[in-house]
């Protein structure tokens, strides 16, 4: 699928048969994988290259952030623009929860939520750091995020309070999604490499088994180990209260 510059984002609509693409050129474009032949829809409108593109449940409209500093929302029939957001900060991403209701939107140190239907904010938390992706948890009881400072952080997404935060990674963290079951989530960095976390920590889960550690740390709680059953594991990280060994994939 030939694009004239770097392409940021790409996403299936929901029942697989068409690509919504956002690159460089300011557009974002509607692919039928169906009838290749088929002229392509290109939704114009950004004065910015464009971050992410995502269908939202329906697949009968399109939700984009760009450079710009905006959020829109396009009609996918007419590639006409619906709605949209304007942000002081460059929004860095945008999410679709899974059922379809909620837009989680990364800008500046602030996690924003909007509802999907009518861009309407339902709530907003800050951040201590520049955050580029976050993740709302399918039960919407948590959300998980990450940016500049190389730190992943757990948020209760009612109160805004901090669960936990983990120091994994060696470069800015760039992209962040839970498991459509909700019992992982997963960081991309610059460090080259993927990592899979736990959202519950010290459950036995697919190939993560619960080890019972006896050592405890300074703060007298029991440390819970995980180990990633894997050809490659990540080193032990600590928190307050938590040691864990991550599943990590490295980049070459």
């Amino acid at each position: 699928i030939p694009h004239k510059h770097i392409v940021k984002s790409v996403h299936f609509s929901n029942d697989s048969t068409h690509l919504a693409t956002g690159s460089n050129e300011k557009l974002i474009r509607i692919w039928d994988l169906n009838k290749p032949d088929t002229p392509v829809l290109e939704f114009s409108g950004h004065s910015g290259c464009i971050k992410q593109a995502y269908y939202l449940r329906d697949d009968s409209r399109v939700v984009s952030c760009s450079d710009d500093k905006t959020l829109r929302l396009w009609d996918v029939k007419t590639g006409q623009e619906i709605d949209k957001l304007e942000f002081t900060m460059t929004p860095n991403s945008v999410e679709v929860s899974q059922d379809g209701q909620i837009l989680t939107v990364t800008a500046g140190s602030t996690v924003s939520f909007w509802q999907a239907e009518t861009l309407t904010k339902i709530k907003e938390w800050k951040v201590p750091t520049v955050v580029y992706s976050a993740s709302l948890h399918p039960d919407k009881e948590v959300f998980v995020c990450g940016g500049d400072d190389l730190r992943m952080y757990k948020y209760d997404y009612n109160t805004g309070a901090e669960l936990e935060s983990f120091k994994g990674h060696f470069g800015p963290v760039h992209c962040v999604r839970f498991s459509p079951d909700g019992e992982l989530y997963a960081s991309g960095s610059e460090d080259g490499t993927l990592r899979l976390w736990q959202t519950t920590i010290g459950k036995t889960y697919g190939l993560w088994k619960c080890i019972d550690n006896s050592t405890t740390n300074n703060t007298n709680n029991a440390t819970a180990g995980i180990d990633a059953l894997s050809s490659s594991a990540a080193p032990p990280l600590q928190n307050n209260t938590t040691t864990i060994n991550l599943h990590e994939v490295v980049a070459n």
